[in-house]
């Protein structure tokens, strides 16, 4: 008989991360009942129709990475997290519900174009600002939108959309292999040297904001580690205005430093408490961090024990680097909505944002492992590659058997079992904005 699909995943990730020793426990619930159970179903699907069963077992993927989290640190606090439920926490405590071809945040949608669907997303009033050099028209409302992409291609719309810096995906199935869901970028592959309990708790300083990274950062302060979250005092973390609850839930318990980066004196402070860090997690762009004098090749020189986890929507290297991406419309550049559409005729979102909860799932993973094994990496995730991966996994290996799968999960779940999302309790507030700066600066001997 087959291992459970969350200890097969487990296994998948542990072995591609060069670890050997013996895993931790993980559920063998069904992966049917573990997506309805999770949240997710009722956040997949038409808002006036029931929600949808996923042909793949997304949510029992996420079951096996938080187990693979806990082989790396067995004394970890993270016998509370539902890792499934992760997925859909966010949209528990904003109240978001599903709506078919929107998001259940209501930034994204999927949209007709000539010969297929795009994702789009338009989280900032300033995308909005592009649709006329986009489209060459006029395009004040979503309709406008949806009327000028009918008669267009989706390639020259993805191409001339990526390039202006639009948050754009074409929903199609992908023939290619999927890519490994994270690149050793700089430094030395996994596998080569024995992983060995660490000295002492990592210390994390986390440059991230949103959902992605500071859930990495969130899981890793559960395995033990210290977590500095660094904003910019004229650009903090945007999560700060949206759910209270949300933002207090990942970032409570980490200490909040905020540093004028507009400053030589700020960027000297940021670099001193990276060359102290022996986890470093971004989501910029690299030239974004350039412009800041921060370069990660040159770090891991001066800090030979450093991991670098480099967060993205595609991937470093040009042209990738540049195309913007947030965790809806990288789950339909992934493959999420045409396998749903395929499985069960439905074009919609699967899930809320989930490219963002995964790789956060996946990228503490990588960080944690490559910590016990001496750091001295650069490790490039990216939202795109990590959803492949999860998709790919297990999936049916064509059309009918999709389908049939898709059947079968749905009938192997009752009324019961199809569950609201369900957060988990928030106890303790997140620090106000920059609550630790001079206390971080002084003990790590940094001028203030």
């Amino acid at each position: 008989m087959a291992a459970p699909v969350a200890a097969r995943y487990r296994d998948a990730l542990l072995r591609e991360l060069g670890v050997e020793r013996a895993p931790a426990a993980v559920g063998a619930d069904h992966p049917a009942r573990r997506w309805a159970r999770s949240g997710l179903m009722q956040l997949s699907g038409r808002a006036d129709a029931a929600p949808l069963m996923s042909p793949l077992p997304i949510a029992s993927c996420a079951d096996g990475a938080l187990a693979a989290l806990a082989t790396l640190a067995p004394h970890a606090d993270v016998a509370d997290i539902d890792a499934a439920g992760l997925l859909s926490e966010r949209a528990a405590l904003a109240g978001l519900r599903r709506q078919g071809a929107m998001s259940a945040g209501g930034a994204c949608r999927l949209l007709q174009a000539a010969d297929g669907l795009l994702a789009l997303s338009l989280a900032r009033d300033d995308d909005w600002t592009l649709l006329p050099a986009w489209l060459e028209c006029d395009a004040a409302s979503w309709a406008a939108v949806e009327a000028a992409l009918r008669e267009r291609a989706c390639q020259t719309l993805l191409e001339r959309g990526r390039e202006l810096g639009l948050a754009i995906a074409v929903s199609r199935r992908d023939g290619a292999p999927a890519a490994a869901w994270f690149r050793i970028a700089s430094g030395a592959p996994f596998g080569g040297t024995p992983l060995a309990p660490p000295r002492r708790a990592p210390r994390v300083v986390d440059l991230s904001s949103l959902w992605a990274g500071p859930l990495c950062s969130h899981l890793l302060q559960r395995c033990g580690a210290e977590v500095i979250k660094l904003e910019s005092i004229s650009r903090p973390d945007g999560a700060r205005r949206g759910a209270a609850e949300f933002f207090d839930l990942l970032n409570a318990g980490k200490r909040s430093v905020a540093l004028d980066l507009q400053t030589s004196r700020g960027r000297a402070q940021l670099r001193a408490l990276l060359l102290q860090a022996d986890i470093v997690i971004e989501a910029s762009r690299p030239r974004a961090l350039r412009q800041l004098g921060i370069e990660a090749d040159e770090l891991l020189r001066e800090n030979p024990g450093l991991s670098w986890i480099a967060l993205s929507g595609y991937g470093r290297g040009e042209p990738q680097e540049q195309w913007i991406a947030y965790g809806d419309d990288a789950g339909v550049a992934a493959g999420l909505s045409d396998t749903q559409l395929r499985a069960s005729g439905d074009a919609v979102f699967v899930g809320d944002a989930i490219a963002d909860p995964l790789t956060g799932l996946h990228a503490a993973l990588a960080a944690l492992a490559s910590h016990d094994a001496g750091g001295g990496r650069l490790i490039a995730l990216s939202l795109h590659d990590v959803v492949r991966r999860v998709a790919g996994f297990d999936a049916p290996g064509d059309d009918a058997a999709l389908r049939d799968r898709y059947r079968r999960w749905t009938a192997a779940v009752g009324a019961d079992d199809i569950r609201m999302p369900t957060p988990r309790c928030v106890a303790v507030h997140a620090p106000r904005l920059g609550a630790d700066t001079a206390a971080v600066l002084g003990e790590r001997g940094i001028a203030c």
